[in-house]
């Protein structure tokens, strides 16, 4: 693995500055394996995505404040 693997283009408008106020308005990635499709939605919708024996693993990580 090389750092250049990790280029992408990242307009400066699409970097959040600040948590939104409503959390559960952020964006989420939704993948679906069954069909290779992914697909956008938000926090908000995760019910509908999660089923009785799915494990949510969570993150509380804070963002570092630096780039490389």
């Amino acid at each position: 693995m090389h750092l250049s693997d990790f280029d992408y283009d990242l307009p400066e408008e699409l970097i959040a500055q600040q948590p939104l106020e409503r959390r559960d308005a952020s964006r989420m990635l939704v993948l679906n394996r069954a069909e290779q499709t992914w697909q956008d939605s938000k926090f908000e919708r995760l019910s509908d995505y999660v089923r009785a024996a799915d494990v949510i693993v969570i993150n509380n990580t804070r963002v570092f404040p630096a780039r490389l």
